[in-house]
């Protein structure tokens, strides 16, 4: 029983440690995208959408 408490114990501190690292890669900006702006111009044709060629069906009786 004595081995389930040791275990919770060091999972605890293992997660604790693992949040403490996450927290400072992102305050030094490890997970900044700095290459996507850079880039973005080049495929924005792709995401507009042309919106112009709608064309309306009607029933002709």
């Amino acid at each position: 029983m004595s081995v389930i408490y040791i275990l919770l114990a060091v999972s605890i501190l293992v997660a604790v440690a693992f949040f403490v690292v996450f927290v400072i890669a992102v305050k030094k900006g490890q997970f900044d995208d700095s290459y996507t702006p850079s880039v973005r111009m080049l495929f924005e044709d792709e995401l507009v959408k042309d919106k112009t060629n709608k064309t309306i069906l009607t029933k002709e009786e």
